[in-house]
């Protein structure tokens, strides 16, 4: 059984009469349950994200941050993203790399890429999230195998997040040198999933939510899923990435799976936001995958602000983002070759720290930043 077929059965769920009956002495049972590898239901989880669990976020954080504390330390791993490419097929009404905005789009040469990797790699920074839009025609395998190649002198580890692509290619691009894969669902409503990708290769919804699947298989060490938070509704979402992330932890025991909560914020080309999460349901969520999850990763980028991120250490947290740049050679290119070079940014950032300065703030916090724990061999 793939994913998909559990995505489907829940299509007609009715996830709002759930959650307006969800009792508080339900969320207790819950939350009593939490601890244990797998002991949670999915029942559990629609529990612990309904607006009862409001509540009892004080008692979730508590036991989320001892199982955090339990399985990953005092730790916070960091990253960052790298993007290459801008040209885009897709017409993702919320993106700012959308076919339909007009902007100058870039595909950066490898000497470029290469400047661009020396420049975060002198950060400190040793794990690479590598970005591109949905073009293959500017951005063909050979190339894409060609960069990664590349990024191995630099990195330890590299991750890809690209465009959904076949078994085969992520095989390639494996051995290219990419230990990850990362895919966001964006939204797991298969209506509302068509409405905002109206035109483009991403409108395939069962291709997309297949992709970590195909990932698997291919080899990769790690998969990063998330809905993008701002387009369903939020508690549905939460709960769909929970049992998704679930699913792949089952189906592939040997590979290490992520949860992202990543929260539109203003984009050229972009839609007024119709579910808002708001700081308090960014915890809920948060808490609850990690009591669901013991063992998941959970990912928070510089979406964020400082202050926000700084609290997100002690309850669940286990990667960072820093330093970031969301737009082609943001790091050096852009500043230097502006005739060559003059992008948009894919979203705003909020937390501006530069890595040293995210860093000094963990080990304040009493955790460790860790900029290296993988390397192929």
């Amino acid at each position: 059984m793939s994913f998909l077929e559990i995505a489907n059965q829940y299509q007609s769920f009715d996830f709002e009469g759930y959650f307006n009956g969800v009792t508080s002495q339900e969320v207790a049972s819950s939350l009593a349950k939490a601890g244990e590898i797998n002991r949670l239901d999915v029942y559990d989880l629609l529990n612990l994200l309904s607006p009862a669990a409001l509540a009892f976020l004080e008692p979730m954080a508590q036991k989320a941050r001892a199982l955090t504390l339990q399985y990953f330390g005092r730790t916070i791993g960091l990253y960052a993203p790298i993007y290459i490419s801008d040209f885009c097929s897709n017409h993702c009404t919320y993106c700012g790399f959308n076919a339909r905005t007009g902007f100058k789009r870039t595909t950066l040469t490898l000497e470029q890429i290469e400047r661009e990797a020396k420049a975060i790699a002198d950060l400190g920074i040793r794990h690479i999230l590598v970005l591109t839009g949905e073009a293959p025609a500017k951005t063909p395998m050979d190339y894409l195998e060609d960069s990664v190649s590349l990024l191995t002198r630099y990195f330890s580890s590299v991750a890809l997040e690209m465009f959904p692509m076949s078994e085969e290619a992520y095989t390639r691009l494996r051995r290219a040198g990419a230990d990850s894969l990362t895919v966001y669902q964006e939204v797991y409503e298969q209506g509302l999933y068509k409405e905002v990708h109206p035109k483009g290769p991403k409108s395939d919804y069962a291709f997309r939510l297949l992709t970590p699947e195909r990932g698997a298989r291919a080899g990769f060490r790690a998969l990063g899923i998330g809905p993008l938070f701002g387009l369903g509704e939020t508690r549905s979402e939460a709960f769909m990435a929970g049992i998704h992330a679930r699913f792949l932890e089952q189906e592939f025991p040997d590979v290490e799976i992520s949860l992202s909560l990543p929260r539109m914020n203003p984009v050229e080309g972009g839609i007024p936001l119709a579910n808002v999460l708001d700081d308090t349901g960014f915890v809920q969520t948060m808490l609850a995958w990690r009591l669901f999850m013991p063992r998941v990763g959970i990912n928070i980028s510089t979406r964020e602000s400082a202050q926000f991120r700084d609290r997100l250490i002690y309850l669940g947290a286990t990667r960072f983002s820093a330093g970031s740049k969301t737009d082609v050679g943001g790091y050096t290119v852009r500043n230097t070759e502006t005739t060559d070079c003059n992008t948009t940014v894919q979203f705003d950032i909020t937390d501006t720290r530069t890595v040293d300065q995210v860093s000094q703030m963990i080990r304040e916090s009493g955790y460790q930043p860790v900029f290296k724990d993988w390397e192929i061999i």
